[in-house]
């Protein structure tokens, strides 16, 4: 005999995100000058009795001699109603149709707002249990049947008991009185559903605690709307990430986990075991014994431009997309370097300092326009060439060297070598990238090569610049005036010393790694890369991905999408299609890309096919990972 499986799902904050009698009342009672407390003793009552701190009965006795409703008030309820199903019940409407013979909504509210709601899920009225109003000749409310069981105590353990179902009986609700059906040996399994309340007393009596409908269905491998619930998927965010990208990935449906500062090798370690998508920023090295840990991490957003704290080659091994915010924050970054440029050359932070010590300096020594002078950039990439175009708005002469052949922009000049800018520029900024062929670009060989009296910046990073050479170059006058925005070393947090040889030398401005931190710059940043995350979370869009064959992919529509990602060797789309083929599963799109390291394919299939062939695409030799999105 085939296994038959029941599903008893609660109405009020479950079905809906609301209470109903709660928001009849709301809408009854306009015009009472009692409104707002008639309204809060109501939403007392409706709690008390969810919670079981009162017997039910009482509980719907008080409300309704309160509620002073007619019909028409139930009418605009049922509107207010309407839009107020719960998100996730929404979108899995082809649920309720498909299994609307074996699916009963239960409450202990009333059936004249109810099954308007429920009978476009396919919904028969039949299959709701629920009170019943009593009205007088005018239609305004006088009670409710009492001999229906569900206005009694244990009323929804009676109403079930009545449906004499024959197999298995699981019930989905938020309140005590759903558990009650439980209890009373009615059902077999209770689900407390948390997406619109969290009763406390009822999570803890319950089977199992379920975020959204989409887990309740996963859980019960039930057709759904999503492959895999967001709401079990973990985003840890570090470092004071930008509140948006918090609120982008919550109002997507992810648990998201923030924490202000970075952390160290063993702290992450532990942290990162259960993490989906992990977003970080300068100051956290992401190693491979991490990586190692990270057992569920499938993506991860550097918040700034980048990488290098990143192991890329083992996030590529174990299927790790990684993307960062290349551009983002590009006119910060810019706009900090000329501020800095023009204080060092007014010699401005000195003059201040002394001025707060009461000392007037008003000289004009060693104090000059940025105008006619020559600006040396080091890495013409997106901030260098900004630097440049905006440097030319002030007069500068502007003069680069990049190990990439770059087009110059406006009236710059390539330099043929590095040693050549070092010897003319007037000004030195070092724009470059945290490759690690980077490391001690700038040493003390370098400092000799430039003009004495040079202005010198480095708002790239910390290890690129021997910083103890470059104290050494401004004790000797070789640099009249520096900006570091980058250090070697820097403090994991706010409330951490921090240390420099740089401190206390004249004309040198030290900031705390300040380059993108404006309100501008995070805005982008948070937006930017949370959006590219969500993407590759949902879709499998791997474009601007820093390890990943950029795929920009066009909407999925209603078939699967089958992503295979594996080690770039000959053969291997010939190997996907033909489990497919063997298996007669119509492609109706397929997308190949790959770099020196790995293969990402995307098909697009029709909904029939088994586990069975999941299994074997998994087996195909060279596969690192095979995700399926619906």
């Amino acid at each position: 005999m085939k296994h038959t499986v029941f599903y008893i799902i609660d109405f009020d904050s479950t079905f809906v995100t609301v209470e109903a009698l709660d928001e009849l009342a709301k809408i009854s009672l306009v015009g009472n000058p009692k409104q707002d407390k008639i309204v809060s003793d109501i939403a007392t009552i409706t709690r008390e009795g969810m919670e079981g701190k009162i017997p039910f009965a009482v509980s719907l006795k008080k409300r309704v001699r309160l509620l002073g409703a007619n019909k028409q008030h139930i009418a605009t309820l049922s509107k207010k109603l309407a839009a107020s199903i719960t998100p996730s019940v929404q979108r899995n409407k082809d649920f309720f149709k498909s299994f609307s013979e074996r699916t009963y909504i239960i409450s202990g509210g009333f059936s004249e707002y109810i099954v308007p709601i429920v009978s476009p899920f396919g919904i028969h009225k039949s299959h709701v249990l629920a009170n019943r109003f009593l009205y007088d000749k005018k239609g305004n409310i006088t009670g409710y049947d009492r001999k229906n069981p569900l206005s009694k105590n244990e009323g929804k353990v009676r109403a079930v008991e009545s449906l004499g179902l024959k197999g298995e009986v699981i019930v989905l609700g938020d309140g005590i009185t759903d558990y009650q059906i439980k209890e009373r040996g009615k059902a077999d399994t209770f689900f407390a559903f948390t997406e619109n309340v969290r009763r406390s007393g009822v999570v803890v009596k319950a089977d199992g605690v379920v975020s959204d409908f989409d887990e309740f269905l996963y859980l019960q491998h039930l057709p759904r709307k999503q492959s895999y619930p967001k709401s079990r998927m973990k985003v840890l965010l570090l470092e004071k990430i930008d509140q948006r990208a918090v609120d982008k990935f919550q109002n997507d449906g992810f648990v998201v986990e923030t924490v202000s500062s970075s952390l160290d090798e063993s702290a992450l370690k532990k942290a990162i075991a259960d993490v989906s998508v992990l977003g970080i920023r300068s100051k956290t090295e992401l190693s491979k014994l991490v990586l190692e840990n990270a057992k569920k991490l499938l993506a991860v957003g550097a918040y700034c431009i980048g990488t290098n704290q990143i192991d890329l080659q083992t996030c590529s091994e174990r299927g790790i997309a990684v993307f960062n915010a290349p551009y983002s924050n590009t006119r910060s970054v810019v706009e900090l370097a000329l501020g800095n440029i023009i204080m060092l050359y007014r010699k401005a932070v000195d003059k201040s300092v002394n001025l707060h010590k009461g000392i007037w300096d008003k000289s004009a020594s060693g104090c000059f326009e940025v105008r006619g002078k020559k600006l040396g950039i080091i890495g013409y990439g997106n901030i260098g060439t900004q630097l440049g175009i905006l440097a030319e708005d002030l007069g500068m002469d502007v003069y680069f060297y990049d190990i990439v052949d770059k087009l110059a922009l406006g009236n710059a000049k390539r330099c043929a070598s590095l040693g050549e800018l070092l010897q003319m520029s007037d000004v030195i900024t070092v724009h470059v990238d945290g490759r690690k062929s980077n490391k001690n670009l700038i040493t003390k060989y370098e400092f000799e090569k430039m003009k004495k009296g040079v202005i010198f910046l480095n708002l790239s990073r910390g290890f690129i610049v021997d910083i103890i050479a470059l104290a050494d170059a401004v004790k000797r006058g070789i640099v009249a005036g520096c900006a570091v925005d980058v250090f070697p070393e820097e403090p994991k947090s706010n409330t951490e010393l921090f240390v420099s040889v740089l401190q206390g030398l004249p004309n040198t401005i030290l900031t705390p790694h300040i380059g993108g931190s404006t309100e501008e710059a995070q805005k982008n940043i948070g937006e930017f890369v949370t959006g590219k995350l969500v993407d590759f979370i949902n879709n499998g869009t791997t474009t601007l991905s820093v390890n990943f064959p950029t795929i920009q992919l066009p909407p999925q529509g209603k078939s699967h999408r089958l992503i295979h990602l594996h080690k770039n060797t000959p053969g291997l789309l010939a190997s996907i299609n033909t489990i497919l083929a063997k298996h007669m599963i119509n492609v109706e799109a397929q997308f190949l890309k790959t770099n020196d390291a790995i293969g990402y394919v995307i098909t697009d299939v029709n909904r029939d096919y088994g586990q069975d062939v999941l299994e074997e695409l998994r087996n195909i030799k060279g596969t690192i990972r095979l995700r399926v999105l619906y």
